[in-house]
């Protein structure tokens, strides 16, 4: 004889302790849910208003410095350590989670051009007006120590920008030639010129190490390998770009921040039209720094914003201003990939989330679970009308949000004249150029 019971486990319907939530059983036969889609698209809308009116970027400010920050450093190894030189010639040493000043050091006379930390993090070095590049103990000095640096190297002319190689102990500067320097000596060990006066950065290839990249005055943008005695090659653009920032995860990709108020991104193996036009800001462009993860940079500009960027993206995903904050010199993206430093022309460098919204400090598996599924619905229904204007409309000062109206006109005219003049000449005579290639005059190699 059959017998047909019933068998239930317990551990399926019972709270092994009362504090936990019960367990709901649930059935997810699509046809005893016809209204699962309406329900997902009110929550995504109702998770992306919640997500603007969280969104609290700014974290602090962090005021000491005498005179405007002219640039920055991350450290090597430690994640609360930040390392800035001002206009006049003084270097401080930041503990980022006590949000205060830990060292003071007078680096050198007049501006500090460059600052940049030694890959194993116990030295730094730093470049000046003075034209000296000079090497400095990452410990503070015990009590009673004189603040000497380690070593100090006197160039021939004035230093504009300095980078360190990740492996070994070679640095790179840049003035009016990019020189390569062995820490052991006095003099560089290898110089390239290419009929330039002068250049204002210079960056190493944090993948490929051999390779660097820096700026000229003539426009240009000038690559090299170290283990050649010539540089590889350059590309020529219509206005010049101030800094250059290799992508830490694709070892081919480079972004320059330009005087045409836009960013572009490159792939040096072909130099001839950038891959993406990052447009935006209102003036110029003054420094770019890379995410951790080399899906997104930061950008800081003359117009006193600062805005993150998608790699493959034209425009910036984010925009972070305040009253006082004014033109934005230097920018750094935290090795942890959550925060943003940047040093403005008032004295102040400010602390900002790179995610705006985001929670910050230990969150609970059921808060773990409820940030991915409303970030999932967001992703899901991201194109329909009313979710993407809540999740893309940002508000500006005026005089940013006017000047943007303005260049739009400006782009539009210019746009409307090429067209009719191509309407009234022979065909083919006025040709279609497209924006990326508007930009680059020439690749000389």
């Amino acid at each position: 004889m059959k017998v047909k019971v019933l068998s239930r486990n317990p551990d399926d319907y019972v709270r092994e302790t009362k504090l936990d939530i019960q367990r709901v059983p649930r059935n997810y036969d699509p046809t005893l849910h016809p209204f699962e889609v309406n329900r997902e698209y009110t929550r995504a809308l109702n998770a992306t208003k919640l997500e603007r009116v969280f969104a609290k970027p700014f974290l602090a400010s962090l005021d000491g410095h005498k005179d405007g920050v002219n640039c920055m450093a991350k450290h090597a190894k430690s994640l609360s350590k930040l390392l800035s030189g001002s206009c006049d010639g003084e270097l401080k040493v930041w503990d980022l989670t006590k949000h205060e000043c830990v060292r003071t050091l007078q680096a050198h006379e007049g501006f500090v051009r460059g600052i940049v930390v030694r890959f194993c993090g116990t030295s730094f070095f730093t470049a000046g007006d003075d034209k000296t590049i000079k090497q400095w103990k990452m410990e503070s000095p015990g009590y009673g120590e004189e603040e000497e640096p380690l070593n100090t190297i006197l160039g021939k002319t004035v230093f504009t920008g300095l980078d360190h190689h990740q492996k070994d102990g070679v640095f790179a500067t840049c003035g009016q030639q990019v020189d390569i320097w062995d820490e052991q000596r006095s003099s560089p060990i290898r110089s390239f010129t290419w009929g330039v006066d002068s250049f204002s950065a210079v960056r190493f290839n944090p993948v490929e190490t051999e390779l660097l990249a820096s700026c000229a005055s003539d426009r240009s943008i000038v690559l090299y390998d170290m283990r050649e005695s010539a540089p590889l090659k350059k590309v020529i653009m219509t206005m010049r770009s101030n800094t250059v920032c290799w992508n830490p995860m694709e070892a081919y990709y480079f972004t320059c921040s330009n005087e045409d108020y836009n960013l572009y991104t490159y792939d040096m193996r072909f130099l001839d039209r950038p891959i993406t036009v990052h447009m935006d800001h209102v003036s110029a462009v003054l420094d770019v720094d890379y995410s951790p993860t080399g899906k997104e940079f930061v950008s800081a500009s003359f117009d006193k914003t600062i805005r993150i960027f998608p790699k493959d993206g034209g425009r910036s995903r984010e925009v972070y201003h305040t009253k006082r904050m004014q033109h934005v010199i230097c920018v750094k993206w935290s090795a942890d990939n959550k925060f943003i430093l940047s040093g403005s022309d008032e004295m102040n460098i400010r602390l900002w989330k790179a995610n705006a919204a985001e929670k910050l400090g230990v969150l609970t598996p059921r808060e773990k679970v409820a940030v991915n599924y409303s970030q999932k619905l967001k992703e899901k229904f991201q194109h329909h009308p009313q979710i993407r204007r809540i999740a893309h409309h940002r508000h500006l000062p005026k005089s940013i949000f006017h000047q943007t109206k303005e260049l739009r006109v400006m782009k539009e005219a210019r746009r409307r004249k090429e067209r009719n003049v191509r309407k009234h000449s022979r065909p083919g005579a006025v040709p279609v150029v497209s924006e990326k290639e508007k930009h680059v005059v020439t690749v000389v190699k």
